[in-house]
């Protein structure tokens, strides 16, 4: 593996290895996206002030403020951790325990369901030490978004037809399974599936079958949307599997409040409550114990709430910025493992935005998916510094060639 991850280094893409001249003339000279690390300082620090401003009336009622000094004390931590990744040691190195970290973070959730601690009905932790605690899920992300890019540059020119991106998404559709039964966590799953989709389809050189079949998929489940919507009134809020008793709350939760819609119509109530300027940083009326979970699921309504569709559109803006930063470095890797790196680290910051604020709106069931940088969590922002640091790393070993 290692000898094919070198040769993918001298393929030169980007528009870093195009610029013209003469070769006395010019020096290369490393290149480092400050931009990209701005962005991310920007958001974590917003994500501070949003968790204070959450988090002020329950730690006075509490007389503690352990869970902001906790979140803060991470965020610290991530952004040394960051650095570190991103200067320390090359990308390569970096990826190529990744079948290793897989294989820990399998075994990992499989112990969590057996001596994990249970947080709101959900076995999905394991302890540490007091007062803090691990979400194999966040390993079981990065470990897959390294690994598949790693199996890829491994097959080389035998990455074509219909065998090979099953072969890729083995690990993948595995992880799925084991997240899904032994952690209960089908948000984490899903997000998993759809780093391993979208790096697939990228790598792939004739995706467009790849693509007919999403576009089946979602087909399918729009029929099946059709016909659950269908059957809302007729009582199946009240069925006994908790994932369909979600779909029905989430097609009717005005009428279902007491069986799952009261943390959906809270948020919603928060959004149009903002209007478009918003009440003012720490005003918000639903964080004071109307709405649960707002300090993490639902911490876009409270954005919403208090610094109204301006503010929101602002939060948005940036994490459109940080994509665009995140596909610069793609398509100017120094070669394909740096660029596949970076397209899932895209791929799962994108989906985990787009399915959080669509959970909040209301577009899609709810589901425990957390804003990237902005909710509490320790875990989530840890790992999600950590891959921030292998994209800058990647950054890092990026090209530019400037005349002296």
């Amino acid at each position: 593996m290692s000898d094919n991850i070198k040769s993918t280094r001298k393929v030169q893409t980007g528009r870093f290895r195009l610029l013209k001249g003469g070769k006395s003339s010019q020096k290369e000279e490393d290149f480092f996206d400050y931009n990209l690390l701005a962005v991310i300082i920007l958001l974590t620090a917003f994500g501070l002030v949003m968790q204070y401003s959450v988090t002020a009336y329950s730690a006075q009622v509490s007389h503690s403020s352990g869970a902001f000094l906790k979140q803060s004390a991470v965020a610290l931590a991530g952004i040394v951790l960051l650095v570190l990744v991103s200067r320390l040691a090359d990308y390569h190195k970096l990826a190529a325990p990744a079948l290793m970290a897989y294989v820990i973070s399998i075994g990992l959730c499989v112990i969590t369901h057996y001596f994990g601690v249970e947080v709101n009905g959900a076995r999905r932790w394991i302890r540490l030490a007091p007062g803090v605690q691990f979400q194999p899920a966040e390993l079981v992300k990065l470990s897959v978004i390294l690994l598949i890019p790693l199996m890829i540059v491994k097959m080389g020119r035998r990455f074509r037809g219909y065998k090979a991106p099953v072969t890729v998404a083995a690990p993948s559709i595995v992880a799925f399974l084991v997240i899904r039964i032994f952690t209960d966590n089908l948000s984490s799953a899903l997000i998993v599936l759809g780093i391993t989709y979208v790096v697939i389809v990228v790598a792939h050189p004739h995706p467009k079958w790849l693509i007919v079949l999403f576009a089946a998929l979602a087909g399918a489940a729009f029929v099946a949307f059709l016909v659950l919507k269908g059957q809302a009134s007729a009582g199946g809020a009240m069925s006994e599997n908790f994932r369909l008793r979600r779909i029905f709350v989430w097609l009717d939760p005005e009428n279902h409040q007491s069986d799952g819609g009261y943390q959906v119509m809270q948020g919603l109530y928060a959004i149009g409550s903002g209007g478009i300027f918003g009440k003012g940083l720490g005003n918000s009326a639903q964080k004071l114990g109307a709405l649960p979970e707002a300090e993490n699921d639902m911490i876009f309504a409270i954005i919403c709430e208090e610094l109204g569709i301006v503010g929101a559109m602002i939060v948005l803006a940036l994490f459109v910025y940080l994509l665009f930063r995140l596909f610069f470095i793609a398509i100017n890797a120094p070669d394909l493992l740096g660029s596949l790196i970076s397209v899932g680290i895209f791929a799962h910051i994108a989906i985990q935005v787009i399915l959080n604020i669509a959970v909040v709106l209301n577009v899609i069931p709810t589901t425990g998916i957390t804003l990237p940088f902005v909710s509490y969590g320790g875990t989530s922002l840890m790992f999600l510094m950590i891959e921030m640091g292998i994209a800058l790393n990647i950054s890092g070993q990026i090209t530019d060639r400037k005349k002296k």
